[in-house]
């Protein structure tokens, strides 16, 4: 009975781990998917926002920009590799469009504080786009030179704009961090008020 037991877990176990894979196989091979590197501070912030936007299939945290291969986070958090706390985003090209995912972008963080997002200082959480396709460095740079024109901030916009080169998945306890530990000071006095504000001035475009 034990052995049986043993068998059907590892059956089951095995048949959702092929489904996910066939899953993010399919995600991958969908022709309307694209994706986008974005940094705006904390990636915990980030994801939690974007995870709520409609269109948005899927979001990672990790890290872009630097130049050492497969970085800790302590590593990261230490200034020393270059990476800066990102999230790629995998969305859906017929919901939703690169400009509005930048819309919510520049409309979620300060992008005019250099290596800085409130207390949150350091060049790790630098505002940055990492550019996938030559169409997305040209709206980045049309939507910041309109943001400039409109005098839209105060002090002039800081944000690097990059061609998209490696992208580090930071470790699993990072993943859906707000969700999880809701409860946490960092997630209580910083995350949310972020992420409500967020939901009043998007409520149009958060899935249902």
């Amino acid at each position: 009975m034990f052995k049986q037991r043993t068998f059907i877990k590892y059956f089951i176990f095995a048949g959702l781990f092929m489904l996910s894979q066939l899953t993010s196989l399919a995600q991958d091979m969908n022709t309307n998917y694209e994706k986008a590197t974005l940094g705006a501070g904390c990636f915990w912030c980030v994801e939690a926002i974007y995870t709520q936007l409609n269109g948005v299939i899927k979001v990672e945290s990790g890290f872009s920009g630097g130049h050492i291969p497969n970085p800790s986070y302590k590593e990261v958090c230490g200034g020393e590799t270059g990476h800066a706390e990102v999230c790629q985003l995998t969305y859906d090209s017929n919901i939703i469009s690169f400009t509005e995912i930048l819309e919510v972008f520049f409309k979620t963080h300060n992008p005019t504080t250099l290596n800085r997002q409130g207390n949150d200082v350091g060049t790790h959480y630098r505002s940055a786009v990492y550019y996938h396709t030559n169409e997305q460095h040209d709206i980045t740079i049309e939507v910041i030179r309109n943001l400039t024109d409109e005098h839209v901030f105060s002090d002039p916009i800081v944000t690097e704009v990059s061609a998209y080169g490696e992208f580090y998945r930071a470790g699993n306890y990072h993943k859906d961090y707000f969700e999880l530990n809701g409860e946490q000071p960092y997630c209580s006095f910083v995350i949310k008020p972020k992420v409500d504000k967020f939901k009043k001035v998007f409520k149009a475009k958060l899935k249902q």
